[in-house]
């Protein structure tokens, strides 16, 4: 039974305790811009251990309850609490437990219909059974959900890893478009066997992003290659942004990113060692932790702070606006602080103009009854201006409302327009489309709300509105925006549009021709331009994956086109044409044999020294392919990123492939070295070759951790309580910290600059994601919080062998282990007998025991400028 909220039902009247903490519990929100009014809205004591959060068009706001946190396993600690601001003066007059779901990591409030992603539990093991994205309803609006949810997609994330890890790299926020879809950010636990409501099975090895009708049918991925996301942001005219973080370095870096339909952004496969492949992410901003997002569209707030992806990030306490500019099909970006606040996670606004921010402020990895609170913030000179009741409003009122200055008002009028008269809906919605004197993201809400009620019937009319420069690409990504749709659309508007004077309708083609299916597409795709990027790294090398590259991504989306169309045949007779280029990339993906047939004829049959070496590293490429995704294994927070594939296998060509590989070696005057780079580049293993990656060393590191952790001095000898509290007020010397960095041990399992050993959790950058609090709790009591890749982690091998440690690499043949004295040991994949995650930290308390307080102070000092 939970005792920091009300049963369900029940309503409460705000009281004299409620207003205190109003007033006293402003330090949460440490900064913010001037230009805005930030205040209290509720505390742990309704709103604990806030993931995410969801506020209606018309202001109720509704508080996903994570008290599981995302590395909890035990269910019945998670709600939604809907919260009433009734006289709109900043302070929740009502508040309800709306539902009960475990683990909720994202919300979508239309109408009586409230969306909630969330981990399901088997009723009869108590453990985690996958991930669900379910919906409830609320007609008689009391404030309670009317009864159970109705499941949409059922099996949306891997239960193995949830059951031993928790919800931390699983599937999280969602967020609807204008288009009518709902967006799904799909961490890299990715998923198998996910389900819709039509019963289409679909499988993800990884993380990306997936969508689906409100209904849960159409479900399809959209993009591919993230890391963890939390959220999506989405603009008017249906750009979408992430924050997405990496390994790389093992810092944990944030990628600020712009998802194109189809993209692959390769992680962790590509995005080191393969990156001319991939689309790359916008900028790398160091470490940190992405969670919700949203692209403010609200004509209310300051210029300054309208149209702006809003990003917040649980690691560094901050959520940042991000400038964007347009660059070609893609975008430039800057960042800047924005709001302040202790791990936020979430945020969300209404259609009047209130933001509404969820911060986790301390509750810890498994949540905290007493941690956690909201956010109300609006522009200072803000006047309430109630939202309408689009239920009521007639059909007119709505088509007014769709033309409004702020997407919240947009996409409430477009969803209540879905339920009207079909006839009445697509005149009205038509006149917004085609009307050339309308401001253009206006335009995209008629498209897309036109396209939504007229489905198949409205083709011939999106059609016509190709011929409008202004509107071109919209029409096209509304044309092929459903493949249940698809049948009476013609594939001559997208063959015209790959030749427009716009890239990013020529993007919009290529995308639609993907989604068509039109194998005749094939001849005008491979026309598309190849840029000078495309060119594979030099050995040992480290491509820029957080680098704005907006010329590559035309051709990287006719290459997913060629892919998804399966144009294999026009592809083998481009080599060696003007196309040469864009075909060969796109067969690297093409694991059928008819590709490796047509590739070995065209090279038999060419001369040209280079074309040669071009065909012969594609037939290397696709010698192997990644192995079908069952569910029952997941990369690890410390990857295997060296690519091509992870877990790969030999198919049907491998023998074929590999017979000319080795007459081609063999010969007497072959460049021996070209075929040990392919070997070691493409990880074919084929032993004739060589060129294998060598296996990481044993390192010698000795230090005696017991010896460290039994002395005692003023840390030792205090409650860790008093320990906090004297940190408080010691400033200490960064200095001494650096050296009791060493003395302490600390090197033993961590590094701190990009150009040592891979350790245990990299201290390069925590002062970027930790607080100096935080830092000192996590040294005081390493099991509260144990960090990424540094729980124990105990391998039983073959030979009667046993290694406790902590896994710095892995892949699906091999894992590297560092004990605790930082020895290093490789074990085969293949001599793995069991493999058991241990409940406790590798970092044994007591190891800041000896110090005085002035020491520990130091030492967390020097940690807390560690921001690289």
């Amino acid at each position: 039974m939970f005792v920091w909220f009300n049963p369900i039902g029940q309503k409460t009247e705000p009281t004299q305790r409620q207003a205190a903490v109003n007033a006293d519990s402003l330090p949460n929100a440490k900064s913010w811009p001037d230009e805005l009014d930030i205040r209290h809205f509720t505390g742990s004591d309704v709103t604990p251990s806030p993931a995410c959060l969801a506020v209606a068009a018309t202001g109720e706001v509704y508080v996903g309850v994570d008290m599981m946190g995302s590395l909890g396993k035990e269910p019945g600690k998670g709600s939604i609490v809907r919260l009433v601001d009734s006289d709109h003066d900043g302070t929740p007059d009502t508040h309800t437990v709306f539902a009960r779901a475990d683990n909720p990591r994202g919300i979508i409030v239309q109408g009586d219909q409230v969306f909630v992603l969330h981990t399901t539990f088997s009723e009869e093991t108590g453990k985690a059974s996958g991930m669900a994205l379910v919906v409830f309803e609320d007609k008689d609006h009391n404030g309670v959900a009317d009864g159970p949810s109705r499941p949409l997609i059922e099996n949306i994330s891997s239960p193995k890893f949830l059951q031993n890890r928790g919800t931390d790299h699983a599937t999280n926020g969602i967020r609807m478009g204008i288009d009518g879809w709902i967006y799904i950010a799909v961490g890299d636990f990715g998923f198998h066997g996910a389900v819709d409501r039509s019963g289409k099975k679909m499988t993800m090895l990884g993380g990306g992003i997936v969508r689906v009708r409100p209904d849960g049918k159409e479900m399809e991925v959209y993009s591919h290659g993230l890391r963890n996301i939390y959220d999506v942001a989405i603009d008017p005219y249906m750009n979408i942004f992430t924050r997405d973080n990496t390994n790389d370095g093992g810092g944990w870096n944030i990628r600020f990113s712009h998802q194109i339909q189809s993209g692959e952004y390769g992680y962790p496969v590509l995005f080191k060692h393969f990156t001319d492949e991939i689309i790359p992410a916008l900028a790398d901003l160091g470490g940190g932790s992405g969670t919700g997002s949203l692209f403010m569209d609200d004509a209310r707030w300051p210029a300054k702070y309208n149209h702006i992806p809003m990003m917040a990030d649980w690691g560094r306490n901050q959520v940042y606006a991000h400038r964007v500019d347009a660059d070609g099909p893609t975008f430039k970006q800057t960042e800047e602080e924005f709001i302040k606040l202790s791990q936020v996670t979430d945020l969300d606004v209404d259609g009047s103009g209130v933001l509404y921010l969820a911060a986790w402020d301390g509750a810890g990895y498994s949540g905290n009854p007493g941690k956690g609170f909201v956010v109300r913030a609006v522009p200072r000179d803000w006047k309430y201006q109630s939202f309408p009741d689009v239920t009521k409003a007639s059909v007119r009122e709505l088509v007014s409302l769709l033309q409004t200055e702020g997407a919240v008002a947009r996409l409430a009028a477009q969803q209540e327009l879905l339920k009207r008269p079909v006839k009445e809906v697509a005149a009205a919605t038509w006149d917004i489309a085609s009307n050339k004197t309308l401001p253009l993201h206006i335009r995209v809400a008629g498209i897309y709300t036109y396209a939504q009620v007229a489905g198949m019937n409205g083709t011939a009319q999106l059609v016509k509105l190709t011929a409008d420069s202004a509107i071109r690409e919209f029409a096209l990504r509304a044309l092929a925006d459903r493949k249940g749709y698809l049948k009476n659309v013609p594939v001559a508007p997208f063959i015209k549009g790959l030749q427009d004077p716009s890239v990013r309708v020529r993007v919009a083609a290529a995308v639609g021709l993907g989604r068509l299916g039109r194998v005749e597409a094939a001849t005008a795709l491979l026309k598309t331009g190849v840029p000078k990027s495309l060119v594979a790294l030099a050995k040992g090398t480290e491509g820029p994956h957080a680098t704005p590259n907006s010329e590559i991504v035309p051709a990287h989306i006719a290459v997913r086109a060629l892919v998804s169309i399966n144009a294999v045949d026009a592809c083998v007779k481009a080599i060696g044409t003007e196309n040469s280029a864009l075909a060969l990339w796109a067969l690297r993906y093409m694991h059928h044999s008819q590709a490796a047939n047509g590739l070995i004829t065209a090279y038999k049959r060419t001369k040209d020294t280079t074309l040669k070496r071009g065909i012969l590293t594609t037939l290397s490429r696709i010698y192997k392919k990644e192995a079908a995704y069952d569910g029952s294994w997941w990369w690890s927070t410390r990857p295997d990123t060296h690519g091509p594939y992870y877990k790969s296998v030999t198919w049907g060509s491998s023998d074929v492939i590999k017979s000319l590989l080795l007459s081609e070696f063999n010969k007497p005057n072959a460049d021996k070295q070209f075929f040990a780079d392919l070997n070691s580049r493409h990880r074919m293993e084929i032993p004739e070759f060589g060129g294998e990656e060598v296996v990481a060393a044993k390192e010698e590191v000795k230090v005696d951790l017991n010896k460290i952790r039994n002395k005692k001095g003023q840390v030792g000898e205090a409650s860790i309580e008093d320990v906090m509290l004297a940190m408080a007020k010691i400033s200490g010397n960064a200095a001494l910290g650096k050296t009791l960095f060493t003395k302490q041990g600390c090197v033993a399992c961590h590094s701190i600059s990009r150009g040592e050993t891979m350790k245990g959790p990299f201290m390069g950058q925590i002062g970027s994601i930790m607080t100096r609090e935080q830092i000192a709790e996590s040294i005081l009591k390493p099991n509260a919080s144990i960090s990424q890749g540094f729980a124990s982690v105990l391998i039983t091998a073959k030979g009667d062998k046993s290694y406790m440690g902590f896994v710095t690499e892995e892949s699906a043949e091999k894992l590297v282990l560092r004990d605790i004295t930082g020895q290093v040991y490789t074990i085969k994949a293949a001599d793995v007998i069991s493999r058991k995650e241990m409940e406790s930290s590798m970092m044994p308390s007591g190891l800041a025991n000896a110090l005085s307080y002035e020491e520990f102070a130091s030492l967390i000092t020097f940690l807390s400028q560690q921001k690289k």
